[in-house]
Formats: structure tokens, sequence, C-alpha cells
């Protein structure tokens, strides 16, 4: 591949961390690469929240990783207005590529913004991170008007992945076959956990007792009977993540009302570690629905980087790991809750926590951004880490 990498998350480079900026981090190791945001629509705002610049805005991120940030018409992703969100995208897309010098080799569409076509006889990849189709309620989104714009963006690029094995799946019934490139860890953001300053917001005594820890996004995916069933054993239950504002009008309020609960919402992903290193066992409570089967959870692995235990529901990538007694995995509520209070009888020892460790490690980002550049066409030499 010769040129810039155009990657088109479907998220904000600046959100909660998740598979696209991974993903695009580690590939501007290897080449420049030009991170757009979803475009956002007037009826948000002329200004970008985060810099207040009006209009599209561009910014450099790092060394070799530019970000954009495109606006769009009001009802942005409407049937009709959609296409010219996409045509708006694609020129301002280009337009940043001029002002930076930057000649596209390849563009990434991990987002439902096709951009497949910003520069003619570029490498183009379909990226899908999630069942969209399955998981149009979770985005406000006609899951007619997704499964459409999946079809077409997956029968026109040249190559496409995938994040799950039944992501797999459903590209084959499409008529294409799919790479699968699986969601990973950082490994080396938690080399010093055992030495993170210890959270401000959390009760002290937290730091002498056994912990059970959620860290994530609190939406509809999440199974609250889980959490629940685990507060109703008595262990202090630390939550960590943005709540969606429709999620569980009653039944969270009354969970995070106990004093055994204890929820510090959204952290910035460089603070996780304060947070992880007073937790013992991880928390992949996850709901049993299409959306949930397809996907890839980051958080399994990131608790086992931490180097701490981990309880999943049963996910088909929870299965594909392969991890053994690594990953117990339960069902119900009262057989989630008694498998977490199991896991945190066992002591974290040196040599455990090595164990967990050393299994995240095969599945770092820098592994799995090495699959995605051979699709790319990139030569690798070195993946360094940031």
């Amino acid at each position: 591949m010769n040129g810039s990498i155009v990657y088109a998350g479907g998220t904000r480079y600046d959100g909660v961390s998740g598979t696209d900026r991974h993903m695009a981090d580690r590939l501007s190791t290897l080449a420049d690469v030009l991170y757009v945001d979803p475009p956002r629509p007037l009826r948000s705002g002329l200004r970008d929240p985060e810099t207040g610049e009006a209009g599209h805005v561009l910014r450099r991120v790092a060394p070799r990783l530019w970000r954009l940030s495109p606006v769009a018409p009001p009802a942005a992703y409407r049937p009709g207005v959609d296409r010219v969100t996409a045509a708006l995208a694609r020129r301002a897309v280009r337009a940043a590529a001029r002002k930076l010098g930057l000649g596209i080799g390849a563009v990434v569409v991990a987002g439902t913004t096709d951009l497949l076509d910003v520069r003619p006889g570029a490498r183009t990849v379909r990226y899908i991170t999630d069942d969209l189709v399955a998981g149009a309620s979770l985005i406000r989104m006609s899951a007619a008007r997704l499964a459409q714009t999946e079809a077409r963006m997956t029968r026109r690029a040249d190559a496409v992945a995938v994040v799950s094995p039944g992501l797999v799946e459903q590209v084959a019934r499409m008529g294409r076959d799919a790479a699968l490139v699986p969601n990973g860890c950082d490994v080396s953001a938690y080399a010093a956990i055992d030495h993170a300053p210890p959270p401000t917001d959390l009760p002290p005594g937290l730091a002498s007792t056994p912990v059970a820890g959620f860290v994530g996004h609190i939406n509809a995916r999440i199974d609250i009977a889980l959490l629940e069933a685990v507060a109703d054993t008595g262990v202090p239950l630390v939550l960590v993540g943005p709540r969606s504002g429709d999620y569980e009008p009653e039944r969270w309020p009354a969970l995070i009302g106990r004093a055994n609960v204890h929820w510090v919402g959204r952290k910035p992903y460089d603070e996780l570690p304060s947070y992880l290193r007073l937790v013992d066992v991880g928390l992949t409570p996850y709901t049993d629905t299409a959306f949930n089967r397809a996907s890839f959870p980051l958080k399994t692995l990131e608790y086992l980087a931490a180097g701490r235990g981990v309880v999943s529901t049963d996910l088909p990538a929870t299965a594909w790991l392969e991890a053994g007694p690594l990953i117990p995995v339960a069902r119900t509520p009262a057989e989630y809750a008694a498998t977490v209070a199991a896991q945190l009888r066992i002591p974290r020892t040196p040599a455990l926590a090595e164990r967990r460790r050393a299994f995240a490690a095969r599945h770092d980002w820098n592994q799995r951004v090495r699959l995605l550049a051979d699709i790319l066409g990139i030569e690798i030499r070195e993946v360094a880490g940031r």
C-alpha cells in the first residue's frame, strides 16, 4: 500500500476508547492515518463540542495521526439525506488530505457513513465491529436502512473484516468472505497497575476487601439482573462508565443506592488502572441478544490484561478465546453471583496475575493490527506500542 489511511470510525475519536480508536492508534505506527468522526448534524450545533470551532474541524492528535470531525445536514442519517451526508463527508476528507499533503492509499470504513469512494483506486475495507442491524434501537436508526447500507458497503468494498465469528457467518450469507480481526487489549496500559494512584471518589476501605467491578457503557446491552445478583451477595461492587439516560429508570437508581454499590461514571482511559487496581474480579454481564452474540467485548480481555479475574455471560466471542478457567461463564443471575463469589475467594497471587496477563498478551492490539495491516497491504517490520 502506498499513501495514507482514511479510517472512518463508528464513534468519535474522543469517545470511550473502543475498537476504532485502538486500531487507528496502532495503524498510525505504520502509516499516516486520518481518523474521521461520524458526521455531526447541524442540529447538534455548528461548533465542535470539544474545540468550540465551527464547521469541519481538523486537528493533529499524534505524530502520524490526524482527526477530522465533519459537519452534516440536519437529519443527517434519514433516507436520502444520508447520501448527502456521505457526499459532504467525502468532500471534507479530500480537502483535509490536500491540506495535510496526504495521498490516500487505503480507506477503512467502520461506521455507517459510506466513505468507500473517497479516492478512486484506493484499497477499501469494510470493517464490521458490531451487528448494527440487530443493534439499531441502541443507536436509534432504522434497521431496514442499516441493512441496506451494510449490504451496499459489504458488496462494494475490496475486502471485509469483522470482529467476531458470528459476523463472519453473517457476511457469508451476503456472498462475501470476511477476515476475522477480533478486538484486543492494551497490556502495556496496565503494566504499573499495582502502583496506580488510588481513586479519590471511592471509599479507601475497598483496598482491603475483595471487590467486583464493571467497566464500560451502561446501557441496554447490560443485564441489570446480574449486577443486582452480585450486589445481593453483599460484596462491594464498583461500576465505572457512562449510563444511557433511558437505561432501567427504576432499577438503576435502586441498584446504585445500595451501600455496597459505587458508581463513579465515565472515566478517561488512562485513569482506568486506578479503578481496576481495587477490583479483584471484572464483570462482563451481557444480555442474551443477537447484537451481543455478534459482539466481541473489549472489557473481558482488559480485565485479564490488568491481571484481574473475570466472569462473563455465555458469548460466542468468549468461547472463541478458549481461555478455559481464566474466563468462567455463567448464565442465570444466581449462577452468575455464585461464580463471582467463588472467583473472589481465589487469592490474587503474582503467579495467577501473570498467567492472566500472559493470556491477554496473545490478544494485544499490536497483534490485531497486524491482521488488518495485512488486509490493507501494509508491510510490517515492527509494530510499536503507544
